[in-house]
């Protein structure tokens, strides 16, 4: 079942969201060759904990940590460790909390240090992607008009789109109704109603679309070893459009 969220509750979902937002300010600036994924969990475990919630991830499925950070190839749901990062990778991080009963969920894919064109290219289409299904985010449009233009827009510069990890809705669970594709026909799934809250997520390809899970049975990687990147707002369909929520302002 689809919830609609009360305007008192969008509030809520606001407020949770804005902490993932600010910490993932602080966790870009904190970003750079040497540093460890490791050290990067324990500093977003502590911003965390210091802002009054609790992470979502921690504990969810047996999930050991405050962030997801993939880096490279890594598609989404890698495990922070203490190997270094390097010039030229690129790392997704993830970051989900709880505030008073309400979830946040919010995901960039960020450079480190000095990184190939391939790469700053695929972050700016995926980046891109996120936006144009958000604006398709309307009252009266269907769910698949988001995942269609996520589609067209990654289809358009020559990546693919994951097809077997999606987007979904947030609220007073981590993961709720509706999933969110990033590939599907305009004009069907169900109608977008004023205060269905929403975490669009394009993961897109440099390669092909077919992904697999590592032997730690968490960290998904594309097949063919190329890289991939991740981005994701929480977001809520209103009367006068979109809102998206995990923003720091």
């Amino acid at each position: 079942m689809i919830v609609l969220r009360a305007p008192a509750e969008i509030v809520k979902l606001r407020a949770s969201n804005r902490i993932v937002a600010i910490i993932m300010e602080r966790l870009k600036e904190a970003i750079h060759p040497g540093t460890t994924t490791l050290a990067l969990d324990e500093m977003a475990e502590k911003l965390v904990l210091e802002m009054g919630a609790t992470p979502a991830f921690k504990g969810y499925k047996g999930f050991k940590h405050t962030l997801c950070t993939s880096v490279n190839e890594q598609v989404v749901h890698g495990i922070p460790n203490k190997k270094k990062l390097k010039d030229g990778d690129i790392i997704s991080i993830d970051i989900g909390v709880k505030l008073d009963g309400y979830y946040g969920d919010h995901a960039l894919t960020i450079p480190v240090g000095n990184v190939s064109d391939e790469a700053k290219r695929l972050l700016k289409f995926c980046e891109e992607a996120l936006g144009k299904g958000i604006e398709k985010a309307v009252a009266g449009n269907r769910l698949f008009d988001i995942s269609n233009a996520i589609q067209v827009h990654a289809e358009s510069a020559g990546y693919s789109v994951v097809r077997v990890y999606v987007g979904h809705g947030v609220g007073t669970s981590l993961h709720e109704e509706p999933q969110v594709p990033n590939f599907g026909e305009p004009g069907t799934g169900p109608e977008l109603k004023p205060g269905m809250v929403l975490a669009i997520e394009p993961m897109l390809n440099v390669g092909g679309p077919d992904v697999k899970v590592l032997d730690d049975a968490w960290t998904v990687v594309t097949a063919d070893g190329n890289l991939s990147a991740h981005f994701e707002h929480s977001m809520a369909v209103s009367e006068d459009g979109p809102i998206i929520l995990s923003v720091a302002a």
